[in-house]
């Protein structure tokens, strides 16, 4: 069990990240993909898609990440909070090298029988950052960025929720209510941990990330940054169903493309963004267009019966109509 050990300014810093790191979201989908652990059957459609489409250039990061119980995943790939993959790649090259360090004795103790290359890259060769960066690159674009859509809308969803404890119940029901293995017994948080320790943030704060492929809370210990949050990632799919939810409409044999052709690629992501309710700007983040545009497509979509739009001042909320869902392959519209 790690210990968190939280004062009043660490209380006052707690901050809740808008989407997941498409980093993390990368690496941590390695294991899940081999394994068909977290998500099982409701994941099968985006195993099978991702592993059609993986070539010989990505094999060293099943290396790097591999699946079991008990494997490590290296915490540097798990440091940043970033909008972009390439961002976030950076932000890891550019760690310190105490934290590089840090890093490969984790590897060195839980994957003993790591391949030498994951040493030189923990000691900074360049050949293999390259190669590793190329084939972050590649990966993700096939198992991470189609899906991106979902998972905000997921991530969204999640968020929402959590301000609303935020406003009723302050820092303290937030923390609460983080997750069935995580306890808030003030001014401590206890959060399942692989060894036994205490963490002292002394006035650091905590970011608390949304995280979907890795299905436990997950806090950086030895490899903290001292200047920066405490990052803990913590799950928003928690069971099979929640899984299913987001991935159904893109695992359905055909769906996209047909949703597609009907309404042409640009529409069909903007009415798979708006499953949850969502602003205009936001709509524009899920599916990579400008806010303009998303509003363009959003008031097509509107005119064909398929969104909502309602109005607060100068705040506009878009939300699936029953007939926008059933198209998206929800439950049928009332007659």
């Amino acid at each position: 069990m790690l210990r968190v050990h939280f004062t009043a300014e660490d209380l006052a810093r707690v901050r809740l990240a808008r989407l997941p790191d498409p980093l993390a979201e990368t690496v941590l989908s390695l294991p899940v993909l081999q394994d068909g652990g977290p998500g099982g059957v409701a994941l099968s459609g985006w195993r099978e898609r991702t592993r059609s489409d993986l070539h010989a250039s990505m094999r060293p990061l099943f290396e790097l990440a591999p699946a079991g119980a008990g494997e490590y995943v290296p915490e540097v790939f798990t440091h940043a909070a970033t909008d972009s993959l390439a961002d976030s790649i950076d932000h890891t090259w550019s760690l310190p090298r105490r934290q590089w360090t840090a890093d490969l004795r984790a590897t060195a103790l839980l994957h003993p029988r790591a391949p030498r290359w994951i040493h030189e890259l923990h000691r900074g060769d360049a050949g293999w950052r390259t190669a590793v960066r190329e084939a972050l690159t590649a990966y993700h674009a096939v198992a991470v960025a189609p899906y991106w859509a979902q998972i905000a809308a997921a991530v969204h969803t999640d968020r929402t929720g959590r301000a609303l404890d935020l406003a009723d119940a302050g820092v303290d029901g937030l923390l609460a209510g983080l997750h069935p293995g995580v306890r808030w017994a003030p001014p401590v948080l206890h959060v399942p941990c692989e060894t036994d320790a205490d963490l002292r943030l002394g006035g650091q704060g905590l970011l608390l990330v949304p995280t979907f492929f890795w299905p436990r809370p997950l806090a950086l210990v030895d490899n903290a940054e001292p200047d920066r949050p405490l990052v803990l990632r913590y799950p928003v799919a928690r069971d099979l169903a929640a899984y299913g939810r987001v991935w159904a409409p893109a695992a359905a044999p055909g769906r996209d493309d047909t949703l597609g052709a009907l309404l042409g690629g640009t529409r069909a992501r903007v009415l798979r963004a708006a499953e949850s309710p969502t602003s205009t700007g936001e709509l524009g983040r899920r599916t990579g267009t400008s806010a303009a545009t998303a509003s363009h497509h959003a008031t097509v979509l509107r005119a064909a019966g398929l969104l909502t739009t309602d109005r607060a001042g100068n705040a506009v909320r878009h939300a699936l109509t029953p007939l926008g869902r059933a198209l998206l392959g929800g439950e049928r519209p009332a007659p």
